[in-house]
């Protein structure tokens, strides 16, 4: 059995890609991260732990974490509006990156690894983010936007999977299944 070890209705859309026999499960884990962690090594330490409490040496899991990072600091998901607002201000006209962690448990062996992808927002007016906040998209998103919404008004170019901004390398992923 194939399991993902996620709440995202995102990352359950993009695994369908690959297949869709599989089996959806999470677990309370805690998040909180080693104080100086870099995004990249966040991602890796997030996936293995949501992956972890389903390993039983017998299914295959699917453990995976997004953030956005913009000069090297780590923007997860807006508590409220106002902080959404001021995220989306801290990207306009600048380049992030989006890190996905991706933890593979197999019963032989298992691999964690993660992709960086470079997205580039427009200079945003004050209008333009308020617009996009009162639409709620933001509310559940790290960075607070979804590139595959309304949120893909806001960036100017990617470089990299788009997937990976979405929340879940799937050709990456693919190779590794």
């Amino acid at each position: 059995m194939l399991i993902l070890a996620s709440k995202s209705p995102r990352r359950r859309e993009l695994l369908s890609l690959i297949t869709t026999d599989f089996e959806i499960k999470s677990a309370d884990v805690d998040e909180t991260l080693p104080e100086g962690i870099s995004p990249q090594e966040a991602v890796l330490h997030l996936s293995k732990i949501k992956a972890e409490p389903f390993n039983n040496g017998i299914d295959t899991v699917i453990g995976a974490d997004t953030v956005v990072a913009v000069d090297s600091k780590i923007l997860g998901k807006p508590a409220d509006r106002v902080q959404a607002a001021e995220m989306l201000k801290s990207l306009s006209g600048k380049c992030h990156s989006v890190f996905t962690g991706v933890t593979v448990i197999k019963p032989e062996q298992s691999v964690t690894f993660s992709v960086e992808t470079k997205v580039k927002f427009f200079d945003l007016t004050d209008d333009e983010i308020y617009s996009y906040v009162a639409t709620g998209e933001c509310d559940d998103k790290a960075g607070a936007y979804g590139i595959q919404g309304k949120g893909s008004l806001l960036v100017e170019k990617i470089d990299g999977d788009y997937f990976n901004v979405v929340g879940l390398p799937i050709s990456k992923l693919n190779k590794y299944l």
